[in-house]
């Protein structure tokens, strides 16, 4: 059984150099080899990637202190220069 897609947007910050960046995943669930039921993430193209709950890399500096913030929250979550 594989659910019909969804889409979810997600915001990110990373709290080692403070880049921060938003993506678009679609979310399928579908059963395993044992019948259990778990999510299957991809990114746009159809490319099939980790969670992006569980696995926060920044593309920037490689840290993996990621925190995740509601769509549209980029801006809100950038240092503001002094």
């Amino acid at each position: 059984m594989t659910s019909e897609p969804i889409r979810e947007a997600y915001s990110f910050v990373c709290l080692r150099c403070g880049h921060a960046w938003e993506g678009v995943y679609e979310i399928r669930h579908v059963r395993d080899a044992r019948g259990r039921l778990r999510a299957v993430y991809h990114v746009r193209g159809g490319r099939r990637v980790p969670s992006p709950l569980t696995a926060g890399t920044c593309r920037v500096c490689g840290g993996h202190r990621v925190r995740i913030l509601r769509p549209g929250r980029v801006d809100s979550a950038r240092a503001v220069p002094r």
